[in-house]
């Protein structure tokens, strides 16, 4: 198995500030989406491998590269290629694709932290000032504390 994928960033923040952007303000939405059809193809790619079934882990491993890449989802976009490669290869060479059972099996955890990770930064109730809110209020209303 290429490891590669572990020196991947989890997210390439530029690209997510480029995607939520650009998307503007159906970012959201679409980011709602992605976690969605990310659990999917999760599920799908571990139900092939469950079925020892290369050429049922091609298209979600494909569509997952994809999305994990709109949003700067490095790590997961490369185990997403690499599942994707390996399987075409599998199919290709009439081979079972036991290789990928580690992968495959990492594959949900990072999912998992990559949706917890921009959906945090996404998050418009999060501060992202830390004392920004009710400092000017205090102030104006000589509320500071005593």
């Amino acid at each position: 198995m290429n490891v590669s994928h572990l020196d991947a960033k989890l997210i390439n923040w530029t690209d997510f500030t480029q995607a939520r952007n650009e998307l503007g303000a159906d970012f959201l939405r679409i980011l709602g989406y992605f976690h969605e059809d990310g659990t999917k193809s999760v599920f799908a790619i571990e139900d092939a491998m469950r079925a020892r079934n290369a050429a049922a882990m091609i298209i979600p491993a494909h569509t997952l590269k994809g999305e994990s890449r709109q949003f700067g989802a490095e790590r997961l976009g490369d185990m997403a290629e690499e599942i994707e490669m390996v399987a075409r290869r599998c199919v290709e060479h009439h081979e079972s694709p036991e290789e990928l059972i580690e992968i495959v099996v990492a594959l949900r955890g990072c999912f998992g932290e990559t949706i917890t990770a921009l959906e945090k930064d996404s998050n418009p109730l999060v501060a992202r000032r830390p004392g920004g809110f009710g400092r000017k209020i205090e102030a104006a209303h000589g509320l500071s504390r005593l």
